[in-house]
């Protein structure tokens, strides 16, 4: 009888935004950080809490082959700045030391799964996910398979992709097929053990692409990898192709075309160069078409004032959780009260001391408001206004729809204020609003909401596309940490030259 495979999972997720306050500890513990006795009892009993890839991976292989998970550590912090330096140490350290151990059980491991993000930082380390990966194929050794999925927004490096045999992306954006990309990388282990052989190549593009330009439903991203992956064949194992994050401001900045093969290194080789010259053909596509603030409060106000009017939602893609921002600026929200714009949501707004406030007073209370009383971070403006409290709520909720889905998240204590016309989220953990059921849960009615204010890039348009459709969408064009106009972001530590920033380079693959 053949021994039960023993497949090793770790990973570090962070999207790193280099001008956001650091991501310390905390950040982690109050979302995700398993030590590995926690770590099995979440595979063993409470799924929900892990991430999709995750899920995936091991609901594939519980389908298919003998296996026995042996967690090492999930390191997962919302978007923010760049990892604490010391805490990114200590987690690398009791990585290290997991597998080590794990290495040296009776019974081979088999195999090394990495759930990783892509564009982590810390702050005295750029490709902070390459530090994870050298360490996880110094500890295993050549002959052991090494295999990681990354978010589409990551960025690859050649030592990332020498440490690791296959790297599966994202295909989605927003990413609502972390669940499959999970299933992929389990199916392409089961391969390896079967003999096959892959060949992964890495051609980096100098491109920095303004985040709401990367849509996969249409647009020139989504014609890139519909392109790539219309290239599978027997020979082509996988095709990746990450386009980054701009914020990041990190000499691994830049777009990553990664091609695996199978058993032969050619077909890989060419695939990926042809690839890379495919978008760099296409680098003028990537633009932005954001509507300045004052037109879209203009609009916000004859929609609010008119019946018959289609309902809108105002992306304030510039102050974006899901990118680092702190979820918590008040141009648009400030603009909609002294325009007296009427028949409002807006969500979410991150301010743990206001929620915290508005619980203690309880539903029904009149007080005045300030925003931001603790924050002193670029762009978070205090800011007062009247509120009453209209609804409460604190503890964790399971995500619907979109990239929360069946994913239990915590948002701390919330609060649903009324400020006039305008009905504001407020919650006590960072979290774009991507899911209908962070507003639902708070007695919010969207589909008789007019206007929708949302803080998120682009990941609330499958989450809320049951009642708003891509026409209704309006990006609004207002200051943050995230902004897609890049050359607002101000990068220093980016290679040069690079796309757009340099507009006349010359490159080829």
């Amino acid at each position: 009888m053949s021994q039960a495979k023993r497949i090793a999972i770790l990973g570090f997720s962070l999207e790193a935004n280099r001008s956001a306050p650091v991501s310390d500890r905390q950040s982690f513990e109050q979302t995700l950080y398993t030590s590995a006795d926690d770590f099995a009892r979440r595979l063993a009993s409470d799924r929900a809490s892990l991430p999709g890839t995750v899920r995936g991976f091991c609901a594939t292989l519980d389908e298919s082959i003998d296996w026995t998970p042996v967690p090492i550590v999930l390191a997962e912090a919302p978007p923010g700045g760049p990892a604490d330096q010391a805490f990114f140490n200590q987690m690398l350290a009791q990585m290290k030391a997991a597998l080590s151990q794990a290495m040296q059980q009776p019974g081979a491991l088999a195999g090394v799964y990495i759930s990783e993000h892509g564009a982590g930082l810390a702050e005295d380390i750029d490709d902070a996910d390459g530090e994870v990966f050298a360490m996880v194929r110094d500890v295993v050794g050549a002959d052991v398979p090494v295999l990681a999925t990354l978010d589409l927004h990551g960025h690859v490096t050649p030592r990332m992709n020498a440490a690791a045999d296959v790297m599966i992306a994202y295909l989605t954006n927003p990413h609502v097929d972390q669940f499959e990309r999970g299933t992929e990388a389990a199916q392409s282990m089961m391969e390896m053990f079967n003999g096959m052989q892959p060949h992964s190549v890495l051609v980096r593009v100098p491109m920095i692409s303004p985040a709401v330009s990367l849509l996969t439903a249409s647009g020139p991203y989504a014609d890139l990898i519909n392109y790539g992956q219309s290239k599978l064949t027997p020979k082509i194992l996988n095709v990746s192709i990450l386009a980054g994050f701009a914020p990041a401001d990190a000499s691994t900045n830049g777009m990553s075309v990664v091609v695996t093969s199978r058993g032969d290194v050619a077909p890989a080789q060419q695939l990926a160069t042809a690839l890379a010259a495919r978008a760099w053909a296409d680098r003028e596509r990537y633009t932005t078409n954001l509507t300045p603030l004052n037109q879209a409060v203009s609009q916000a106000k004859r929609v609010g004032a008119d019946s018959a009017a289609v309902p809108i939602l105002l992306a304030d893609v510039a102050d974006n959780p899901g990118g680092g921002g702190r979820g918590n600026t008040m141009y648009l929200l400030r603009e909609l009260i002294e325009q007296k714009v009427r028949q409002v949501v807006v969500g979410m707004i991150y301010d743990e001391a206001l929620a915290g406030q508005a619980h203690e007073k309880g539903v029904g209370a009149t007080f005045s408001a300030l925003f931001n009383r603790d924050e002193r971070t670029r762009f978070s403006e205090q800011f007062a206004t009247d509120v009453v409290v209209e609804a409460l709520a604190e503890g964790d909720c399971t995500g619907r729809r979109g990239i929360y889905a069946e994913r239990r998240i915590d948002l701390g204590r919330c609060a649903l204020l009324r400020a006039d016309g305008i009905r504001i989220a407020v919650v006590s953990r960072r979290h774009q609003c991507a899911d209908p059921v962070f507003l639902e849960r708070l007695g919010v009615d969207l589909s008789a909401t007019r206007v929708l204010v949302i803080k998120s890039r682009g990941h609330f348009r499958a989450g809320f596309d049951e009642h708003f459709k891509p026409e209704q969408i309006v990006e609004v064009d207002a200051p943050g940490l995230t902004t897609p106009i890049i050359e607002k972001l101000n990068l220093q530590r980016v290679p040069r030259p690079v796309y757009p920033l340099d507009p006349d380079m010359i490159w080829a693959p």
